[in-house]
């Protein structure tokens, strides 16, 4: 046989083999990794869950690949997504916010979904148990009792408040439980709650205008995607209405509100490549236990503080896990 003929015969046989060989690999498991606000100050929370896939032997682009959207607030625009992301084969979901799930769980009722954050999925009928889901949706959650403590923080700096606002986001399908447990919250500790719901934000100043009618001290801002694509404003329309704020997460100090009260969303983001992981290995969703955040932040913005006359008692200084000055 000719030299060449032979390595011709030995070429294609090695291609024959590397062929073969892919075509024996399992496929690139595709997840979407799906957030209803904007990518602003997301990069943080993306990188805390590639880091949870690379402590669990991930490596993004090479043994899995996630497609990341963000719909900037339009729950329309999210579902689409979702979509277009089930067809595509995308294995699961990972998101967080009540508005988020639902819609996802909407658009792609087969495709498991991984919560970073959201209402308790029992309270929301998404699971049965929280040890033991028993649907297509599990994840980490926020209990309804975490939505009493910023409201306890505004009576330690205005004690003799007896109103203060709470703003929601009107499309969120957690606001009848939230506004129970707000009311009951303000009853136990002898205020009123007025709740402002709005659609976006268009409608944010005339909300701040009408708290200032009902004499209201102080605001707190729901956890919510698409009033946290907002925070900037809000923040703004707080102080120049002079009402001490409680947000969630280090970007609402950042964008000038008084305080922030959130959970560690950095460690729940990396929590959620667990969940990942056994889904992709063959555990259903719904076997999964729902997990619960311990740890709280509290972020005081004591240049704000000055700006509305406000002065933090010692309590609050003494918990502040950072302080702005």
């Amino acid at each position: 046989m000719r030299r060449r003929e032979f390595m011709a015969l030995v070429g294609g046989g090695a291609l024959t083999w590397s062929l073969a060989a892919r075509a024996q690999q399992p496929a690139m498991p595709v997840i979407g990794f799906l957030h209803l606000g904007s990518d602003v100050g997301m990069e943080p929370i993306i990188e805390a869950f590639r880091s949870g896939l690379a402590a669990l032997g991930y490596r993004e682009g090479e043994t899995i690949r996630v497609l990341y959207r963000f719909a900037d607030g339009n729950v329309e625009r999210f579902s689409e997504m979702t979509t277009e992301l089930a067809s595509l084969g995308i294995k699961i979901i990972v998101t967080s916010g009540t508005t988020a799930i639902r819609a996802a769980h909407a658009a792609a009722p087969n495709v498991p979904i991984v919560s970073m954050a959201a209402a308790d999925p029992v309270m929301m009928g998404w699971a049965q148990s929280l040890a033991r889901p028993g649907g297509m949706i599990t994840g980490l959650f926020l209990i309804v009792s975490t939505l009493v403590k910023p409201f306890e923080l505004l009576k330690e700096v205005r004690p003799q408040a007896t109103t203060f606002g709470y703003l929601m986001n009107a499309t969120n399908p957690g606001n009848p439980h939230f506004k129970k447990a707000v009311d009951d919250a303000g009853r136990a500790l002898g205020f009123k709650v007025e709740i402002m719901e709005v659609k976006g934000q268009s409608e944010l100043a005339d909300a701040f205008s009408r708290m200032g009618s009902l004499g209201v001290e102080g605001v707190v801002i729901t956890p919510d995607p698409v009033l946290g694509s907002h925070r900037a404003e809000i923040a703004e329309l707080a102080r120049l209405h002079k009402l001490p704020s409680v947000g969630d997460g280090r970007g609402f100090i950042d964008a000038g509100g008084l305080f922030a009260l959130a959970t560690n969303y950095h460690a729940m983001a990396k929590r959620s490549a667990w969940f990942v992981d056994r889904i992709l290995k063959g555990t259903a969703p719904g076997e999964l236990a729902a997990e619960q955040p311990t740890e709280y932040k509290l972020f005081v913005n004591l240049k704000v503080a000055k700006v509305l006359g406000i002065t933090i008692p010692a309590t609050v200084f003494a918990r502040a896990d950072e302080v702005i000055e």
